[in-house]
């Protein structure tokens, strides 16, 4: 049986890319609070700053059978939080502009039109259109724009190549447009 507090980064890198829980948990213990400290320096949000440091763990447990440690789990904390804090910004950004875009996009219809429309409703609609997509496609089209994976990402969580990533994104954007029209992009922006 491992003493698994003695054990160096490698020694629990390696124990983690075999799948090892018990080696996880002391990398999580060892390492929560440290990432969680760089976190929330960077965004100044306890609570987001958590989120973040969670979803670096998950995905560093789902990618641990390719999981390669290269200087010490300080320096891979230190940059998964940059590009964690950089890919939340990178989120907001676009999916203000695409807010942006969509309003402008109703500029021609009336306040009174605006007032009719129950977003709420749509919302649930969309929900219920999305769940109702061929399942591969569902599938992709949630991790796209509820999870904001990259087709990257997305291929590699499905083991499917980027080619067919986009084949179903392409054929969930068609099917929900022809029920939602113009609104679609409206509505994916408060997914």
């Amino acid at each position: 049986m491992h003493e698994y507090s003695r054990l160096t980064d490698f020694e629990l890198a390696d124990m983690l890319k075999k799948g090892e829980e018990k080696a996880f948990r002391e990398i999580y213990n060892r390492y929560w609070d440290r990432a969680y400290i760089k976190s929330y320096k960077r965004i100044n949000d306890a609570l987001e700053a958590e989120e973040i440091v969670q979803d670096i763990f998950c995905n560093l447990w789902r990618k641990r059978d390719t999981f390669s440690l290269v200087k010490g789990f300080d320096n891979y904390f230190a940059g998964a939080v940059k590009f964690e804090v950089i890919n939340r910004f990178a989120k907001q950004a676009r999916q203000a502009k695409l807010k942006n875009q969509a309003m402008s996009s109703f500029s021609e219809i009336d306040n009174s039109t605006i007032n009719d429309i129950d977003l709420k409703e749509f919302q649930h609609q969309l929900q219920q259109s999305i769940l109702e997509l061929p399942d591969k496609c569902g599938q992709v089209f949630r991790l796209k724009f509820e999870k904001d994976y990259t087709q990257q990402q997305i291929a590699e969580e499905l083991q499917i190549s980027e080619k067919t990533v986009e084949a179903h994104l392409s054929k969930a954007r068609k099917l929900l447009k022809s029920k939602f029209g113009r609104l679609l992009n409206l509505l994916i922006c408060f997914l």
